[in-house]
């Protein structure tokens, strides 16, 4: 009889930024210029790779590209909504809408982490072992690694927008964030589901935890190769070939540790939105800034581009 008295969730609300409510107006123009800049900066990385024939056949940029596009996506499954609903007197969001907006966003989430695990690869094979890189990371291993990696966040994302939507959610149906993330909606199941929850923890250690060691593993076997380098400027030559992706890796895998590897007791509302607004909005626009200011090829490769579109421009 209990069970037949609930009533069934159609849609939630978001609760935005609840704590400044005030400010609604000007973070719609903040947030707007940001995700501008993402999907500017992200698309020129891509097109200029795409136009300079010199970072072809270098799989370091292949995977800088993809990357750029994964991260275009996986601002796109969230940032326009919000801004939406910045607008908007009441923000809801219907529960196919909800589970449909999961699953893109921790599908090109996971891609993210795993690119950036392979990216970590590649750093390793090219410094620690150089005279084999051109054949262990030939075009159609690299094709592969990109496909597993797409492939393995499709499957973590749709198993874990499964296990949370297969709950009952009977009210409230006020989501404490900006968007459909998983502690804030497993917050609002009616029932604790121990099993689903304990699942979707080990796929987190999986997605983060375990990609992250193995980044950190090929880190510390190059640290090894570069203090062996004899010259100081060798190691300074080697070491700056890696010092952009080591940013991007440790402002990724440092946000998506605290807000999905903690437990739930330790959820907090504010915290939480600032962080959410870091990996969603600030790490993909570190992404195009940090490769383009660190990396002399995509420098070079930006000047290219450039100077071939103002041409092209005054003919």
């Amino acid at each position: 009889m209990e069970r037949e008295n609930q009533s069934t969730v159609t849609e939630f609300i978001f609760a935005r930024f609840a704590s400044i409510p005030d400010l609604q107006t000007p973070l719609f123009v903040v947030f707007s210029l940001m995700y501008l800049a993402v999907v500017t900066g992200n698309i020129v990385i891509i097109i200029t790779i795409r136009r300079d024939s010199s970072l072809h056949p270098l799989p370091m940029y292949f995977f800088l590209a993809v990357l750029s596009s994964s991260e275009t996506f996986y601002t796109f499954t969230i940032i326009p909504n919000m801004l939406v609903n910045l607008l908007r007197e009441k923000a809801t969001i219907s529960f196919i809408d909800c589970a449909v907006q999961m699953c893109s966003f921790l599908s090109f989430g996971c891609t993210n982490c795993m690119l950036l695990t392979v990216m970590g690869y590649d750093r390793y094979v090219s410094i620690c072992k150089p005279l084999h890189y051109p054949v262990l990371m030939n075009q159609g291993l690299c094709t592969k690694l990109v496909v597993v990696s797409a492939s393995a966040g499709c499957f973590f994302s749709t198993l874990d927008t499964i296990i949370i939507f297969t709950l009952p959610f009977c009210g409230p149906n006020k989501i404490h964030h900006f968007f459909c993330d998983l502690a804030p909606l497993l917050r609002l199941a009616c029932g604790r589901n121990y099993i689903g929850e304990t699942v979707i923890f080990i796929f987190c250690i999986l997605v983060i935890f375990c990609p992250f060691l193995l980044v950190l593993l090929s880190y510390l076997l190059i640290l090894n190769t570069i203090l062996k380098i004899p010259t100081t400027d060798g190691k300074r030559k080697a070491f700056s070939t890696c010092a952009s992706h080591l940013i991007v890796v440790v402002v990724h895998f440092g946000c998506a540790s605290i807000i999905y590897l903690r437990p739930q007791s330790r959820y907090t509302l504010n915290e939480d939105t600032f962080i959410s607004i870091t990996y969603t909005l600030v790490t993909p626009m570190l992404n195009p800034v940090v490769y383009s200011l660190r990396n002399k090829d995509v420098q070079i490769a930006l000047r290219k581009s450039l100077g071939r579109s103002m041409c092209s421009w005054k003919m």
